[in-house]
């Protein structure tokens, strides 16, 4: 209550009307005044101006209180409105570009639509998954409205962009639709993660872009303190006042606020865990500030303590200190130490000669930081691959047991690549191959094979390179030799190809229709049903719930049949064309 206690009523009028002024030429890269100065000092001020009168004097201290009070009602007035506005459209995408349409939701029943996002949700999924299911929900599409909520729809839509992670996704999404009140976890997330980085003006930096007053308490603090830090005390102080009045209370905010103000020389000593920002707020105003974080400690602190380089030396701690060596193993597990730190540490511990060579089975009489230590000093000193394979996967084991399989995740496939594939024994192939090989997409050229129908050159078609005729042409003269080929059989995958022309209009020969047949039972009835009922958005849920973690290249080809099919049916060309362009061409 500084700034309101400093103030007289002959000069309140001309402060709120530079405020005013000050908040409209606010640069770019700062933060927005969010905080709804009252509503009748705005509409006052607009009159006065554009009749050029300011009227200086008028606003007495009982004004201003009766006018806070004016705004507790307006503020309940507009949240009702808002309430009742039913909002239709919130994405990225233009549906046309994928062949989609804005009520894609419309005929789809909720209590499916939760089912399939809540087995969605169970699955690490893929990239093509991710992909869809990207598409799926950041198009501009109506809500769906049977059996679901708008809250919950939205719900799913948050969920899903914060386990994806993209920052600038998300940053993109909120921005286009200054939807931070509709999804203020989403801002929470952005901001929040930003400032585990310790890199403050990229958490303040997406402020300035919303330009709808935020109504999120949280988002409102992070917005003030962002203030202070582009130097705007005035304007923050005089805010912070006029939302108190509004009934704000946080005792531990405000302290490490009126330090930053430097109104008091020392801020409180406490240290707050309870957000990212208190726990920054607790870093910024101690210039002696020490933590030494717990088991318990949340992951974004941790980020922050590592990004900030307040995390303690690992080498400096004693072997016989459990406890901390056991908190560093789960702070490797969530990647804030590195997995060499560690590993490097358990070379600090002594084993006798006879403990090394019969590590197998030493290590379960020992506590299990030290068996961990022993098997991985065994694995160092191997040189036989069945030997050395065989302790790797007793170490990963221990690791997965407790829960911090990650921790031992590099060094693991480390150790891998120092082993040849024609020494591992067989009861280990799956265990070398699901760990050597990075998941990641490697992308590959493709190699025609004019022998193969789903591997000739008209695959180039589902890149755009064919003109209708062009195709129509060279497919029918390629049909026509394989009619003659009597030792020539359709694949799977050759099916695939002409199914997928076919629903592009591609007109075919009836004289070839006896080459193969469809069978109709290889499509999922519930997805043939929702096909028929129009329910396009819960179709392409179920696929992308039939894809899940795989890679649509190693889906097998019965599957990859109804899901090409759905698509077909859907008219999700440029969808199906990327996944049939990985599936049909040979590549190398």
């Amino acid at each position: 209550m500084r700034i309101l206690k400093l103030l007289n009523k002959k000069y309140f009028s001309i402060i709120i009307i530079f405020l005013l002024s000050s908040v409209n030429v606010i640069a770019e890269d700062q933060p927005i005044d969010i905080w709804n100065i009252d509503k009748k000092i705005i509409e006052t001020t607009s009159e006065a101006i554009s009749s050029n009168e300011i009227i200086v004097g008028v606003t007495t201290e009982s004004n201003i209180y009766n006018m806070q009070a004016d705004k507790k009602k307006s503020s309940i007035k507009l949240d009702q409105e808002l309430a009742s506005k039913e909002i239709k459209i919130v994405g990225l995408y233009d549906p046309a570009d994928y062949g989609l349409s804005m009520d894609m939701w419309s005929n789809s029943d909720g209590l499916i639509l939760k089912k399939l996002f809540k087995n969605i949700d169970n699955f690490d999924l893929s990239g093509d998954a991710s992909e869809i299911l990207n598409i799926a929900l950041l198009t501009n599409t109506y809500y769906p409205n049977k059996n679901i909520t708008e809250e919950e729809f939205l719900k799913f839509k948050s969920s899903w962009m914060i386990k994806e992670s993209n920052l600038e996704l998300i940053e993109q999404f909120l921005i286009k639709n200054q939807a931070t009140n509709l999804h203020p976890e989403l801002m929470k997330y952005v901001v929040d993660q930003y400032l585990s980085q310790s890199d403050v003006k990229k958490s303040c930096e997406i402020f300035s872009k919303i330009k709808e007053p935020l109504e999120n308490e949280y988002l409102i603090k992070f917005n003030l303190y962002c203030l202070i830090n582009y130097g705007k005390n005035e304007e923050a102080q005089l805010i912070l006042d006029l939302q108190k009045e509004l009934g704000f209370k946080d005792d531990y905010f405000e302290n490490k606020i009126n330090y930053l103000f430097g109104y008091v020389d020392e801020a409180n000593k406490d240290i707050s865990e309870s957000s990212i920002l208190d726990f920054h707020l607790a870093h910024r105003t101690n210039p002696e500030f020490e933590f030494e974080p717990k088991k318990e400690t949340p992951k974004l602190i941790w980020k922050y303590l590592s990004a900030s380089n307040l995390l303690f030396n690992i080498q400096d701690i004693e072997i016989t200190d459990i406890d901390k060596i056991s908190t560093i193993e789960k702070a490797t597990h969530d990647k804030n130490y590195s997995e060499k730190e560690l590993f490097d540490f358990y070379k600090k511990f002594q084993f006798t000669i006879n403990q090394l060579l019969n590590a197998k089975q030493s290590y379960k009489s020992l506590v299990s930081i030290e068996g961990k230590a022993l098997i991985y000093q065994r694995v160092l000193l191997a040189e036989e691959p069945k030997l050395k394979i065989e302790l790797i996967k007793i170490l990963k084991d221990i690791f997965e047991s407790e829960g911090i399989g990650n921790a031992f995740d590099v060094e693991l496939k480390n150790f891998l690549k120092q082993i040849n594939i024609e020494d591992v024994p067989s009861n280990f192939t799956t265990f070398y191959n699901e760990h050597k090989n990075d998941k990641e997409i490697i992308n590959k050229k493709i190699k025609y094979n004019n022998k193969i129908l789903h591997q000739s050159k008209l695959v180039n078609y589902f890149n755009g390179d064919y003109a209708k005729s062009k195709i129509e042409e060279d497919l029918n003269k390629y049909l026509k030799k394989i009619k003659k080929n009597k030792k020539y059989f359709l694949s799977k995958k050759d099916v695939i190809f002409l199914e997928a022309l076919k629903s592009d209009g591609i007109q075919i020969s009836k004289k070839y229709d006896d080459l193969y047949k469809v069978n109709q039972s290889e499509m999922p009835a519930d997805i043939q049903a929702m096909i028929d009922n129009k329910e396009i958005g819960a179709a392409l849920l179920r696929v992308i719930e039939v894809i899940g973690p795989e890679r649509i290249e190693d889906i097998d080809e019965d599957t990859v049949y109804f899901i090409i099919n759905t698509l077909n049916q859907l008219n999700v060309d440029s969808i199906r064309n990327k996944l049939l362009l990985k599936v049909l061409p040979l590549k190398v």
